[in-house]
């Protein structure tokens, strides 16, 4: 049984990078199940709140991790044990590494097709094993979507790697699921313009110290001021709200 807590109505797995590594590979890729792998921070929280949709598929997820410092503060302020961040982009590059040295077959899907072909030349030299059994941009109509979901069908990926923006990634995955693939997927947002160099990652210290959404900010304030700014002031205040109503 999967660790499991609740967070203002959201379910979360308190599990550490390492233990969902474990988790997603004897509990899922072993028994050969599909999973909806995703992490949450206090933006998805928020879109939760706002779309009653996007709550069903979070708490549809076979495994929810802490992808936030904000949700592992906002944890421990209302006496929910969240062992650690779990970061995407952490994650992934973890999953790439039991994949390459288990030969377990991955599927990239997402961002603009010269940021993923920079991507996959870096994982050449990064994981020179790795069994990559096909990738698609993240730019197509929506009377594609049929074809992309029959070609991962058709190339059997054990791991799907998504790099497309929410909620538009949680709602291809949740359709390619309903379409029977049976693969591993996980939502993992920018991390392919991380991964290929495109973007750069906030330094260690910043993200030691729970500030890399302000590295983000600051490198791209246009797009995710309003996100973080705004967002986390929203979060903030349902979070108040909760433990208030706790000492009721």
């Amino acid at each position: 049984m999967i660790k499991t807590v609740e967070m203002l109505g959201i379910k979360l797995n308190p599990l550490t990078i390492d233990e969902t590594v474990s988790v997603v590979d004897q509990e899922f890729i072993q028994k050969n199940k599909p999973l909806h792998l995703m992490g949450v921070n206090a933006d998805k929280i928020n879109q939760c709140y706002e779309d009653s949709n996007m709550m069903k598929i979070v708490n549809n997820c076979g495994v929810v991790n802490a992808d936030g410092a904000s949700v592992v503060l906002a944890g421990k302020y209302l006496g929910i044990d969240i062992p650690e961040r779990v970061a995407g982009i952490d994650l992934m590059q973890e999953l790439l590494k039991l994949s390459e040295n288990k030969s377990y077959s991955v599927y990239f899907f997402g961002a603009k097709e010269e940021v993923l072909q920079k991507m996959l030349s870096a994982f050449k030299v990064d994981y020179p094993n790795l069994k990559v059994v096909g990738y698609r941009n993240g730019y197509f109509k929506d009377d594609e979507i049929d074809a992309i979901s029959q070609d991962i069908a058709s190339k059997a990926p054990q791991l799907v790697f998504v790099g497309i923006t929410s909620p538009k990634k949680e709602i291809l995955i949740e359709r390619f699921m309903r379409d029977g693939v049976n693969s591993i997927f996980m939502g993992v947002g920018g991390s392919f313009d991380v991964l290929s160099g495109t973007i750069k990652r906030a330094p260690l210290w910043m993200q030691k110290s729970h500030l890399e959404w302000l590295f983000r900010v600051m490198n791209e304030p246009r797009r995710l001021f309003k996100r973080y700014f705004v967002g986390n002031t929203k979060f903030i205040k349902t979070i108040v709200k909760e433990k208030r109503k706790l000492k009721l």
